[in-house]
């Protein structure tokens, strides 16, 4: 394949990875978190996923996941102890694989009632369609804050 053909491919490839994502984050926005199924069918099976709490006292499900069912556990705790308010995914910058999100979010804690809203960026790793390595940036101290008394 010549230069510029694959490169062509490589666009369409990293279009195609944005809207892929820009539905997913959507989907998390208006059901309100309850859209774990549909990222599940995103994420590869030995994919990389971290959060900037990385297992910290109060959030220990953000500890480093290396497969696709401790994604899931992951998704199943975030589930049960916060309740999403509001997910913006504002705007996505992408380049060959790679697909970075900015945004912001606003979690209650189920437990403390304690409001968290911060600026959230995700840096994402695609592959055939699906997320080979993710790491999560948002306000880790307001997110520990709220989650202990």
């Amino acid at each position: 394949m010549k230069g510029s053909a694959m490169s062509q491919l490589a666009e369409s490839e990293t279009k195609k990875n944005v809207e892929i994502l820009k539905k997913a984050y959507a989907l998390w926005n208006t059901s309100k978190a309850a859209s774990v199924d549909h990222w599940m069918g995103l994420v590869a099976e030995d994919v990389s996923w971290r959060s900037l709490a990385d297992g910290s006292p109060g959030m220990e499900f953000t500890g480093r996941c290396n497969c696709k069912s401790e994604v899931l556990e992951y998704f199943q705790v975030l589930g049960t102890q916060w309740e999403l308010n509001e997910y913006n995914a504002d705007e996505f910058i992408a380049e060959n694989d790679r697909v970075v999100m900015v945004g912001s979010c606003q979690w209650t804690h189920r437990k403390t009632g304690k409001l968290v809203k911060t600026p959230k960026v995700d840096i994402l790793r695609m592959k055939d369609g699906l997320i080979v390595d993710f790491y999560e940036f948002y306000d880790a101290a307001k997110a520990l804050a709220g989650a202990n008394q």
